[in-house]
């Protein structure tokens, strides 16, 4: 019991020790970047914390099973340096025995990691990328200028003037640009409208000089809205940004025609940025639940085509994959950090390191090949088990070897010198 508490506490607090240590390494960075952007008035320091927070379980799905296997080769190879291991052994407790007293703390690791990467890292990417879209919104509302066009993901903005906290915009004119697609031009050219913009039509819209991004995009069709006036919605959904426009009218344009449709309106509510479309795409494939990604994968879900289908597979087996990194980590571990005499704990902690980043390098590079369609999404459970049996072999190879070596040596028959044969072994002189 008094054993149990030792290894358990002594591996605990190691890894929270190397979880800190590699978090501040990896954050560092990234922490650095967010404070330039803010610094620059395109993110809002009170969000800076915020979007750290959400990020946080994306790290932390890879950096916990490295620091989980750094501290149990730490804590067994001290074991071993300061022939503590040799006192245990002696009392009757081999390393097998000893590693097998920390098993409540590799269950609750387990079920930690399976939480990071089933739950919490999808959680936190939707989370942070609604805060990014919020705030690309906010900061582009802020560089609204009078009688100027402003850009911002598929829409650019006109307004003649606006309040001093620019929620209230006057004179307004919106263009929002669809990509080309497939057969769009063809589709746009089949395509008979009662409308068509003549010279004087088009000089009385008194439309100001287009951006150049709306000029030179490759676009199916545009969507022009006039109105007098704009006000912000406020939808209390960090995802969706609103706009209402009062007393215009909306024109939509098909790229390389003069043909044009046009309604008027009082009031006309438009939404410039949305929430993530339940549809499961490769863009969000890593920001959905379990269960639409699970339905997605059998193909019993909305997906959008086969290479969706395929990506839904490749992150599935992935985030199932990841949590048996903590039962392969002390499988390994135990062997690898036994140490000579006179050898030093370090000798093997960077050659382990290696072989464990390894196995969980291969899971990041199963997941981009099943999304390729180039392996099936089993490989990862094969891959796994690899090194599931890999450690076995590490374990109890040498014992094995050993028994057998024993047993012929058991099993080979016994010579007998005789002294008056002149030395002739066996047999009869």
């Amino acid at each position: 019991m008094i054993l149990r508490r030792y290894m358990t506490q002594q591996v605990a607090s190691t890894t929270a020790l190397v979880l800190g240590f590699l978090v501040v390494m990896m954050l560092g960075g990234r922490l650095i970047r967010y404070f330039g952007i803010a610094a620059e008035g395109n993110l809002d320091v009170s969000l800076l914390f915020t979007i750290i927070g959400y990020n946080l379980p994306y790290f932390l799905e890879l950096i916990l099973p490295l620091a989980f296997f750094i501290a149990l080769m730490l804590v067994f190879g001290r074991l071993y340096v300061d022939q503590e291991m040799a006192v245990i052994n002696a009392s009757g407790v081999s390393r097998g025995k000893l590693a097998r007293l920390i098993t409540p703390l590799i269950l609750a690791l387990f079920v930690g990691e399976a939480a990071l990467s089933i739950v919490g890292k999808p959680w936190g990417v939707r989370s942070s990328e609604s805060v990014w879209q919020q705030q690309a919104l906010t900061s582009a509302f802020d560089l609204i200028r009078p009688n100027e066009f402003i850009s911002s993901g598929n829409y650019h903005l006109y307004v003649g003037s606006l309040s001093d906290d620019k929620k209230q915009l006057q004179n307004v004119i919106l263009i929002q640009s669809e990509p080309e697609a497939k057969g769009s031009a063809a589709k746009n050219a089949a395509v008979d409208t009662s409308n068509s913009i003549d010279p004087e039509t088009a000089e009385s819209l008194d439309i100001p000089d287009l951006p150049a991004a709306v000029i030179n995009a490759n676009i199916s069709k545009d969507t022009i809205t006039l109105a007098n006036r704009a006000e912000q919605v406020d939808t209390g959904d960090s995802g969706v940004t609103q706009l209402d426009l009062f007393q215009g009218r909306r024109y939509e344009v098909g790229a390389g025609s003069l043909k044009y449709n046009q309604v008027g309106f009082d009031r006309y509510r438009i939404t410039l940025t949305e929430s993530s479309k339940e549809a499961v795409t490769e863009d969000n494939i890593e920001t959905q639940a379990i269960g639409p990604l699970w339905q997605a994968a059998t193909g019993s879900g909305q997906v959008g085509n086969t290479s969706a289908l395929r990506a839904a597979q490749g992150e599935l087996g992935y985030r199932f994959a990841l949590p048996w990194l903590m039962i392969i980590a002390p499988m390994l571990a135990v062997p690898l950090a036994q140490v000579r005499p006179r050898q030093g704990r370090w000798l093997r902690l960077f050659p382990s390191i290696l072989l464990f980043v390894s196995c969980a390098l291969g899971i990041i590079s199963l997941k981009n090949a099943v999304s390729k369609g180039s392996v099936s999404v089993w490989a990862n459970a094969w891959l796994v088990l690899g090194f599931m049996a890999l450690a076995l072999y590490l374990n109890w190879g040498s014992r094995v070897q050993h028994r057998l070596r024993f047993r012929k040596q058991e099993n080979k028959p016994l010579t007998v010198i005789d002294s008056q044969s002149n030395g002739s072994l066996g047999g009869q002189p």
